[in-house]
């Protein structure tokens, strides 16, 4: 029987030597992130079912209650969370291999490459490093946590490749890299000419399209309604509770609406469950977002819809301010106005000194949605 163990250790040297000798035995690996409150971790735990737990001394513990995983899983690794309770989801050594081929062969990796991890390694796009950097047979350094300055200054050793959040990327200096992948959110327009910018899930394995365009072996179409499909064989075999991810045809319904623009380029409008209705007409918050991005006071800003007793749903942004100072939705509005129509421009927006997020870099949307507002 394959055990699930799980590693509750910084990222680092001995977190990938870990990974190494678990696989070795044919058992696979869960992550915990380190920065979840007791209570998140304890659901977290009691969602992933390991059979041992491994902490920072390398001391092994068992725990109650556990499920086995199949020959061939690699790792459970969880949703980010940043719209809802996170789940498991099983990728096997198949799919990793498949995902680290298609992207390093697109990158054009070699082995004079040195790649660095500095994204948490319990999110998929922390630990599509490690195993890019395993396929290509190249260098690999991995951070425990993100630190601008030893970014840069791990170029100075070396490091020619990594991967970022966009708020991560505004930190660095892009032009000290090779090459820089971006995603996790919408990234920022313009990008400098060697960051990549990526769309994909978890339950794709991390990024399957590279600025706009599929890796190779993902086949992808637009449903009727809207959402977006992938077949590939990057997927995950199933969610931890063996919910299958794909349907009986092997498509994978992302929850994410979409269409292929010019050039047959991958535009991603949003998540179905954000769209905001609000008087009968359909609101994209990601293309609020993007306007309200352009201002030149925003900082940072999520928008999304919440319950009106008149419009059904009212537009609202949260957002921070380059010099810190308040912003008047008149401001807001007439921004959006100059671009969408008038119905898409916030009703109400919420001035913040940071935008709460998740681990992996994410806007925490739950946290502002249940938080009491000022």
């Amino acid at each position: 029987m394959n055990r699930l163990i799980a590693l509750d250790m910084p990222s680092g040297a001995a977190f990938v030597d870990s990974i190494e000798r678990i696989w070795s035995v044919g058992d696979a690996v869960a992550s915990i992130d380190q920065r979840l409150p007791s209570a998140a971790r304890v659901a977290l735990l009691r969602e992933l079912a390991p059979d041992a737990i491994i902490d920072t001394n390398g001391s092994e513990t068992r725990l109650p209650n556990s499920r086995p995983v199949e020959a061939g899983d690699a790792i459970v690794i969880a949703t980010s969370g940043s719209t809802g309770a996170p789940k498991g989801v099983v990728l096997t050594h198949y799919g990793l291999t498949a995902s680290a081929t298609a992207s390093n062969d697109r990158l054009g990796t070699t082995s004079n490459d040195h790649w660095l991890a500095c994204l948490p390694l319990s999110h998929v796009g922390g630990f599509s490093v490690v195993t890019r950097a395993w396929q290509a047979k190249c260098r690999l350094t991995v951070h425990p946590i993100f630190d601008a300055y030893l970014v840069e200054n791990s170029t100075r050793l070396g490091v020619t490749m990594t991967s970022l959040v966009a708020t991560a990327l505004a930190r660095v200096d892009p032009t000290l890299f090779r090459l820089i992948l971006v995603g996790g959110s919408s990234a920022p327009s313009p990008l400098p000419q060697n960051v990549v910018s990526t769309y994909g899930l978890t339950e794709t394995g991390g990024g399957i399209f590279y600025d706009g365009l599929p890796l190779s072996g993902v086949d992808t179409r637009i449903a009727p309604d809207g959402e977006i499909q992938i077949k590939a064989p990057m997927l995950a075999r199933c969610y931890r509770d063996e919910t299958p991810v794909t349907d009986i045809d092997g498509w994978f319904n992302t929850g994410d609406i979409g269409e292929f623009g010019n050039g047959g380029l991958l535009i991603v409008h949003g998540r179905r469950a954000d769209v905001i209705i609000t008087g009968g007409e359909h609101v994209w918050p990601q293309q609020v977002e993007a306007i309200l991005e352009m201002h030149p006071r925003i900082q940072d800003v999520v928008v999304r819809g919440i319950p009106d007793p008149v419009w059904g749903h009212r537009v609202v942004a949260w957002l921070t301010t380059v010099d810190g100072n308040v912003l008047s939705l008149d401001d807001a509005r007439s921004w959006v106005k100059e671009t969408l129509p008038a119905y898409c421009a916030p009703k109400e927006i919420h001035v913040m000194a940071a935008l709460p997020r998740t681990s992996s870099g994410k806007i925490d949307v739950q946290q502002l949605l249940f938080a009491p507002l000022e």
